[in-house]
C-alpha cells in the first residue's frame, strides 16, 4: 500500500490573530492551536534565581492548523496559555514580530500526515 503525499506546503502564515486562549487565526481564516507550550529552564529554575538560568531561558509554543468547530472539544493537552502575544506578523528571517515587538524564531514549519505544525520560539536572554 502506497503511503499518501502530502500537499505541497506552502509559506508559513503572514500573520496569527488571537481568537481565544491557544486559538489564533491566519489571514485565511484558518485556525491555529496552540497544542504545546514550554519554557527553559522551568519556572521553579528561574523563580530560584540560579546562576546564569536567564542566559539560555527561552519559551517555545507548538500550533497545529486545524479546523475548529463550536462545539469541538479542547484537547486533554491543552493547557491555559497565558503570556503569548495577541498578534504575531511574518518578518524576513524565518522570525515573527509580536505585538509587544519581540522577535520569535520559526523552528519548524511542516506537515506532518494531514496536520500543518508551525513551532515558535522566543529567546528571553538579557530580561531579567
Amino acid at each position: 500500500m502506497a503511503a499518501e503525499a502530502s500537499p505541497p506546503l506552502g509559506p508559513p502564515p503572514s500573520c496569527l490573530s488571537f481568537q481565544r486562549p491557544g486559538i489564533y487565526e491566519d489571514e485565511e481564516g484558518r485556525t491555529w492551536v496552540t497544542v504545546a507550550s514550554r519554557i527553559k529552564p522551568s519556572l521553579r529554575v528561574l523563580d530560584m534565581g540560579a546562576p546564569g538560568s536567564r542566559r539560555d531561558a527561552s519559551v517555545t509554543v507548538h500550533m497545529w492548523q486545524m479546523p475548529m468547530h463550536p462545539q469541538t472539544p479542547r484537547f486533554a493537552i491543552h493547557l491555559p496559555v497565558t503570556g503569548l502575544p495577541l498578534k504575531w506578523d511574518l518578518c524576513p528571517g524565518r522570525r515573527y514580530r509580536a505585538t509587544d515587538s519581540r522577535l520569535w524564531q520559526i523552528v519548524d514549519h511542516r506537515q506532518i500526515d494531514s496536520r500543518e505544525q508551525l513551532i515558535l520560539t522566543l529567546w528571553l536572554r538579557g530580561q531579567e
